[in-house]
């Protein structure tokens, strides 16, 4: 008993003075999980995008069908994903993948993605009736699916239709929240990441900033932290719910494509900063 208490007072002084194991350490460091989207490296090829996140330390990406088509020969696929995987790079999901009313062609982009090891695949269907060979596809293949957004007069820009499509679906039909379109829509990022209560399963790393004009106002691509975006709290929101999904570094911006290192730095540690 004597060495018990002896213990215990070791380990409380240990705790005030702010050591820790390694574990408790990682624990109390944890920050949120950065990726990139490589539609903000389109004017790079596969293998450039590959350089490119080997030299900015991102191990996660999400691709787009310029840098690995589904659709494309096996054997590229495969020599593709042998270059991630020798490299030390984990494409996690793809998207936005184009969907169809005919679910043997969706079959395709399961097939891919198992192939490629992947559990979440990105879409935005052009038809609410898509969903309903999707979610056969997903309870066949065990792969989520996350529902991305665009502007407010898009088919999913507002949070509340997207609520309702999915409610009542299977609960690995869930959302990619793309932060900065949210903003353009007039929606805090960390409330409708709240209100979906569970169902956001990839987030797009995008700040805008909002412009009046004479007609409708003007979303402006910016860099990750200087738009009207409050990312911020949408770390606190997801700090709270301890969400382990992965921020993907995206910009619709063909001025930060052109030279994305610069952006793609910045939003790192942006997220280093304000992401605990």
């Amino acid at each position: 008993m004597k060495r018990l208490k002896q213990f215990v007072v070791v380990l409380s002084i240990a705790a005030a003075a702010g050591f820790s194991s390694p574990e408790m350490a990682q624990a109390q460091d944890q920050a949120l999980t950065v990726g990139l989207q490589t539609w903000t490296l389109r004017n790079m090829d596969f293998d450039q995008v590959v350089e490119f996140a080997v030299r900015h330390k991102v191990k996660y990406l999400q691709t787009t069908d310029k840098h690995i088509n589904p659709n494309g020969p096996k054997d590229e696929i495969k020599r593709k994903k042998e270059i991630l995987d020798k490299n030390g790079l984990v494409c996690y999901t793809f998207g936005v993948a184009g969907t169809s009313l005919n679910k043997e062609e969706n079959r395709k982009l399961f097939e891919f993605a198992k192939f490629m090891g992947i559990k979440l695949i990105v879409v935005e269907p052009n038809d609410f009736k898509i969903f309903d060979n999707l979610e056969e596809l997903v309870k066949e293949y065990d792969i989520k699916i996350a529902i991305h957004n665009h502007g407010l007069k898009s088919l999913y820009g507002n949070p509340l239709v997207v609520r309702n499509l999915i409610k009542h679906r299977d609960l690995r039909i869930g959302v990619c929240l793309d932060a900065g379109w949210v903003t353009e829509a007039k929606f805090d990022a960390g409330k409708v990441f709240r209100d979906y209560q569970g169902r956001v399963f990839d987030i797009h790393l995008k700040d805008k900033k909002i412009e009046k004009t004479s007609g409708d106002d003007a979303a402006i691509d910016t860099k990750i932290g200087e738009g009207h975006a409050k990312l911020k709290g949408l770390f606190q929101e997801l700090t709270k719910a301890k969400w382990d999904g992965v921020l993907a570094i995206e910009t619709d911006s063909p001025i930060f494509a052109q030279s994305p290192a610069e952006f793609v730095d910045g939003a790192i540690q942006f997220v280093k900063e304000n992401g605990r």
